[in-house]
């Protein structure tokens, strides 16, 4: 590697605030850290993108591409794990990692779904957004299947609306406890056939209430929409590709150019984390050590605060790498827990199914979100014999002209009954939450590196019995409740998917009360070097079964907020 240039503090490699990650939780710590006064530098390990000018497939149509859209043998032979996430085609390849551009070891089969750009995946997430409700909080340590919680709903509710109205989150108000309402848009609407599905099964099961998805996109736009440069959701449903219209929340065309007004952001790209710097006479982290992706040179950066945002599985690398010698094991880790505890979604389980009638109604569009249910297991008690719950979703669509078609397979005929829409078919699927365990876990290969001399990551982590019962559970139940709202021909399908292609990886680096069995204190600090700040998956205590982003988002608005008062205070 090229000798180091600037190991000396200088103006020019020194700021207030350092944010690793330019992503959905490292652009929110950017825009608040920059909004509050704070010189702040953002270091993207991948290439820049610009909001509209680097979305090249934007407008491009199906046969714009060489193979329609479709993975050949050969992107499916090169990218085993990536290809198979639900994202990547043709048209989005641009924004995923490739599987030989950063290898990493499978201990047990681990799919690390990873988008290296400035933005990060916050250009190709399913936008999604549910609160957590209060027993995402309390329900680990009340059925002791995780430690508590440092924090509970009410003290992130208020954050929840701040994120909400700038972000721009589409929903109803439906008065759920275990789905609490927010600030919303105009939500999107249901077809027929889904709202007569929902109210069958709220007549069997009073307690079942499915409502329409809540996400991430601008069916209104506010002023303080309008004011980032953002317009109307399309419904075109290419929002992988990039949406030029910046209808969908990501960190492009929000929060990074909000950023950027300040004029105390600097953002650098290609720009690989290797450590942060720990000072054993100052006793607190002093900068971040960075290797240049094309060049290799080594640079060093130095601020006051820190706050590592490089999405779960990179941010405990990098605090695995952050050795000292007050530290020898890990920035922070003076447990051993580093890395450990690691937990996900379990996206395995779905229903498919077909429901009679309505052969005269369609729909308009491309609508961006499912019908979702949540969680009714184990609510107000443990009421079942495994532990945790799980979110159900469904849609209802009609077949199109890529069914099968009895009789003439070529000419007008055939082209005539294809131009019509065949049976009403209906997608039901599961995300259950998984428990987290010390012996998932994610460590540091001693032996093998990557390009820029950074330890290979070794995911270790698995399904179990507890997984297998919450699967089972979302069969039986998802199949009474189609049945009820009269679907025929119920499947089950079971993707028996590794973990990590939820892309929903969380934990590592856990929050908690006790500095002996938590890694994060209730602000995300690291208990013992309260200067650095993890608010990004890393930082989750447990997964809950709604979503997690807009809790990322808000535990990082929340710490932001908190980190400027320490500091000015003088007490970090």
């Amino acid at each position: 590697m090229t000798t180091n240039q600037n190991t000396e503090k200088t103006p020019n490699n020194t700021f207030d605030a350092i944010v690793i990650g330019s992503g959905i939780s490292g652009s929110w710590a950017a825009k608040e850290l920059c909004e509050k006064g704070l010189k702040t530098l953002v270091l993207e390990r991948g290439r820049d993108v610009k909001h509209i000018g680097d979305y090249p497939t934007a407008f491009s149509n199906p046969w714009d591409f060489p193979h329609r859209l479709h993975e050949t043998q050969q992107m499916r032979a090169e990218n085993p794990v990536v290809s198979r996430c639900y994202a990547f085609d043709e048209s989005t390849e641009h924004f995923f990692v490739k599987d030989t551009e950063q290898p990493y070891i499978q201990e047990k089969p681990f799919d690390w779904i990873r988008g290296y750009q400035v933005g990060g995946k916050s250009l190709i997430w399913a936008r999604q957004t549910q609160r957590w409700s209060k027993y995402e909080f309390e329900n680990p340590a009340r059925d002791k299947y995780a430690i508590q919680w440092p924090i509970g709903y009410e003290d992130i509710a208020d954050w929840y609306t701040y994120i909400e109205k700038f972000v721009g989150i589409s929903g109803n108000k439906d008065g759920l406890e275990t789905l609490p309402d927010g600030d919303f848009l105009p939500p999107w609407e249901m077809n027929v056939v889904e709202r007569e599905i929902q109210q069958d099964i709220l007549k069997k099961y009073p307690d079942r209430q499915f409502i329409i998805g809540r996400c991430a996109h601008l069916t209104e736009p506010k002023e303080i929409h309008k004011a980032q440069g953002r317009g109307q959701c399309q419904a075109r449903n290419l929002c992988y590709r990039g949406c030029p219209y910046g209808a969908y929340f990501s960190a492009n065309a929000s929060t990074l150019p909000r950023a950027e007004q300040t004029g105390n952001l600097t953002l650098k790209a290609d720009s690989v984390v290797h450590s942060i710097l720990y000072d054993d006479k100052e006793k607190k982290a002093v900068g971040v050590k960075v290797i240049d992706r094309l060049t290799k040179e080594v640079r060093h950066y130095y601020a006051k605060i820190i706050f590592v945002n490089a999405a779960t599985e990179n941010t405990n690398l990098i605090l695995l790498n952050s050795t000292s010698k007050r530290f020898p094991n890990g920035l922070g880790n003076d447990n051993g827990l580093l890395g450990k505890y690691i937990a996900f979604h379990n996206y395995r389980g779905s229903l498919t199914a077909t429901r009679p009638g309505n052969q005269d109604s369609y729909y308009f569009g491309r609508r961006p979100t499912a019908i979702m249910l949540p969680n009714f297991r184990n609510v107000q008690e443990q009421d079942t014999d495994f532990l945790g719950g799980y979110m159900t979703f469904y849609t209802a669509t009609r077949k199109g002209w890529n069914r099968e078609v009895e009789g003439e397979q070529i000419g007008a005929v055939f082209k005539e009954k294809i131009s019509q829409p065949g049976e009403w078919s209906v997608y039901m699927m599961m995300q259950g939450e998984t428990i987290p365990k010390q012996e998932n876990h994610i460590r540091l290969s001693t032996d093998k590196v990557d390009d820029w001399g950074m330890p290979q990551l070794i995911a270790s982590v698995d399904y179990d019995e507890n997984d297998e019962k919450i699967l089972h559970d979302f069969f039986v139940e998802g199949e009474a409740m189609l049945t009820a709202a009269g679907c025929e021909n119920i499947q089950r399908g079971d993707s028996r998917q590794a973990p990590g292609l939820d892309i929903h990886v969380m934990g590592g680096v856990r929050m908690g009360k006790n500095p002996k069995t938590s890694l994060l204190n209730q602000w995300n600090q690291l208990h013992h070097c309260p200067n650095v700040f993890v608010t990004d998956g890393a930082c989750m205590t447990s997964t809950g079964v709604q979503n997690p982003s807009l809790t990322y988002m808000a535990l990082t608005a929340r710490a932001a907020n908190y980190a400027v008062e320490e500091l000015k205070a003088g007490r970090i």
